[in-house]
């Protein structure tokens, strides 16, 4: 199977001294030692990553692990300080404005932990706001996206404002507007992350049953690893921005790369069984 995604060796600091930063981080320095000696943060340390069309990829790791500025590098809202990025074949990084904004319009599609819906637009109009971009009538893309306001149980709420919303309804409202771009790749951070546990668990089960069916590439962002092992077809666990495993759950399971991953996979276990 294609990869649709490959990176290789990225590097991202902030900071003044950027570029001793990922010097120190070459020779082997931690990102405690890195910021004690620049005053400059360590984001991402030598990251490379295949992830495969047609298929759910977890990134998971703790406040301040890296996995949000890494999802950011995918569609460019953030640009390394080293290293490539290729999507569908295409060195992102070479792009133009130009190139880059029909990049975002009809191959990247991303879902924000903090909604990124405009309050001045009701819900069926934030939904749609994908294929507006694309020029499609106003009323042909409020038509085209009532099925994916009915799939995230809101097609009763399209004519409300988003603060008119709860924030679960606010997180699927992202959710049907990622889903109504048609995009090759969906880039999720957190998604579910303010939603009530049996929601939750229901997004997650739709989330699993849409990219079976339609084979969409989702890279999914989250610091839950119960929610990483139900998602994921492959996981990478990142840990103060440096890349520890990267494997299959069942795999990661039997064989945890260091002390890190298995105490996760322990205390995962001991939650299960309360």
């Amino acid at each position: 199977m294609a990869n649709e995604i490959v990176i290789t060796n990225l590097y991202k600091a902030f900071g003044r001294r950027v570029k001793l930063a990922i010097k120190l981080a070459k020779q082997g320095a931690d990102k405690a030692a890195i910021l004690a000696q620049t005053s400059t943060i360590l984001a991402l340390s030598d990251i490379s990553l295949q992830i495969k069309k047609g298929k759910i990829f977890v990134i998971i790791g703790l406040s301040g692990a890296g996995k949000s500025t890494l999802i950011r590098h995918l569609n460019r809202l953030i640009d390394p300080d080293e290293g490539q990025i290729l999507v569908q074949g295409q060195d992102i990084l070479k792009l133009g404005l130009q190139d880059l904004a029909k990049l975002r319009q009809t191959k990247v599609s991303m879902v924000f932990q903090n909604f990124g819906l405009f309050p001045h637009w009701n819900v069926q109009d934030n939904v749609a706001y994908g294929l507006f971009v694309k020029k499609i009538s106003k009323n042909k893309a409020r038509q085209a996206v009532m099925p994916w306001l009915e799939a995230v149980g809101l097609s009763n709420y399209k004519l409300k404002y988003p603060d008119e919303l709860s924030g679960g309804m606010l997180q699927r409202v992202g959710l049907a507007r990622a889903f109504a771009t048609d995009s090759d790749i969906i880039l999720m951070d957190e998604p579910f992350s303010s939603l009530d546990p049996l929601i939750r668990r229901e997004m997650q089960e739709f989330l699993i049953a849409w990219q079976t069916k339609h084979q969409k590439t989702i890279v999914f962002i989250t610091h839950d690893i119960r929610e990483a092992f139900r998602l994921g077809q492959k996981i990478a666990i990142l840990k103060a921005s440096k890349l520890i495993q990267v494997d299959t759950p069942t795999n990661i399971q039997n064989n945890p790369a260091n002390d890190y991953v298995a105490r996760i996979i322990e205390d995962t276990s001991k939650m299960s069984q309360k």
